[in-house]
């Protein structure tokens, strides 16, 4: 026989969390799948940087790498050294290149570099000189104006016929800078010039397309495709349906449930003045955990298209933000969920499968990349495989 706080310690942590994020593992290997589907005879990588878009480079790359993908792409040589032990044989590109100090990790690990500059491609040069032969990448700006060797530096580089025998590049890469916009003349013009630049680097292989670029067509895939966003449930398309399946679901616990009366404000600066009695559901989340300040219902919308304030989700019903988000917490507006419905201790859905990642974004004038990569360190985090759904 035990006594209550026997039971308390054995409490799942996850079920008393004040905030929580389920990974559902099964839905990203889904998501990685039906990228490479519709990236046609190129092969899908998968984009992993920013700790796998803020929800686990290790689980998520381990079930990436499960599902078949064999090309990551990282962000920083760190990324690529935590990466390595769940992707033994994979190939991990480094999108920012290398520095001096780096060379053994990159060595060490197997990881290739992107050469993004002149100044990187001179380093590089000089470690080939005592190193020998290793693969590398090249990034080409075709319009971004952000990382890349120019078109220009490119094509003479590829035509310059005294670079050392040990530069062997793998891979020429390049980044649509509104791939997200199907009819932007601007894809065009930055396909043109890629297609100078990889005919120019005859016999290595290129790539052209991350999420947005994978949807416009057999024509933007080349050899190797660079799938991120889409991979977490994110939406790559302005203004068309999002095919793929949410990955991560975001909650807070309700502290208090508390009645307010018509003519009351709420919160800071007293922005919302309620019109009519109201419940109030006061959830512990705030801007410290990436629920952005700028999702506060202020009343006042952002832009026409946007209602002021975000929504959350319980009980079947969305239940809009009153006044401001603070540090450690948000208010709800639950009067309309049935009383029995809900209680102290419940959670609302902050995003996730009953509310759209960039339904929430944009609430915030921002986009679902930001949202995912500024979860703050007090989510709960709970990962769910193919056994666990």
């Amino acid at each position: 026989m035990t006594d209550g706080r026997d039971e308390l310690m054995e409490t799942d942590p996850f079920d008393a969390a004040p905030l929580r994020l389920t990974v559902n593992l099964e839905a990203l290997a889904e998501n990685w799948r039906d990228m490479a589907a519709r990236s046609g005879r190129a092969r899908a990588g998968a984009v992993v940087k920013a700790d796998a878009y803020g929800l686990g480079i290790e689980d998520c790359g381990l079930t990436l790498y499960e599902a078949g993908a064999r090309d990551f792409f990282v962000a920083a040589v760190s990324e690529g050294e935590t990466l390595r032990a769940y992707a033994p044989d994979a190939r991990i590109f480094v999108l920012s290149g290398i520095w001096p100090g780096q060379e053994n990790a990159v060595f060490a690990n197997d990881l290739v570099p992107v050469i993004a500059s002149e100044e990187q491609l001179a380093f590089w040069m000089a470690v080939l000189t005592e190193h020998g032969p290793y693969p590398c990448a090249l990034q080409v700006d075709t319009g971004f104006n952000r990382l890349g060797l120019s078109v220009g530096e490119a094509l003479a580089l590829a035509d310059d016929v005294s670079r050392p025998t040990s530069f062997e590049p793998v891979l020429v890469l390049s980044h649509l800078h509104s791939g997200d916009t199907p009819d932007a003349e601007a894809n065009r013009r930055q396909l043109d010039l890629f297609r100078t630049v990889s005919a120019a680097f005859e016999g290595v292989e290129a790539s052209l397309s991350a999420s947005a670029g994978i949807f416009l067509g057999s024509d933007y895939h080349f050899d190797l495709t660079r799938p991120g966003i889409a991979l977490y449930g994110g939406q790559t398309c302005i203004g068309t349906d999002n095919p793929m399946r949410p990955v991560a679901t975001a909650e807070a616990r309700i502290v208090q449930i508390r009645e307010a009366k018509a003519g009351e404000t709420v919160s800071y600066g007293g922005t919302h003045r309620l019109a009519r009695d109201s419940r109030l559901a006061v959830a512990s989340v705030g801007y410290a955990d990436g629920y952005l300040r700028n999702l506060s219902g202020s009343g006042i919308p952002l832009r026409a298209s946007v209602p002021a304030g975000a929504f959350g989700f319980i009980a079947g019903t969305r239940v809009p933000v009153l006044g401001r988000i603070t540090m450690d917490l948000t208010v709800f507006d639950v009067t309309d969920v049935a009383r029995p419905a809900i209680r102290a201790g419940d959670y609302i859905e902050l995003f996730g499968a009953n509310m759209a990642l960039d339904e929430v974004a944009a609430a915030a004038g921002t986009i679902g990349y930001e949202l995912l990569t500024g979860l703050g360190l007090r989510y709960e985090r709970r990962s769910l495989g193919e056994d666990d759904i």
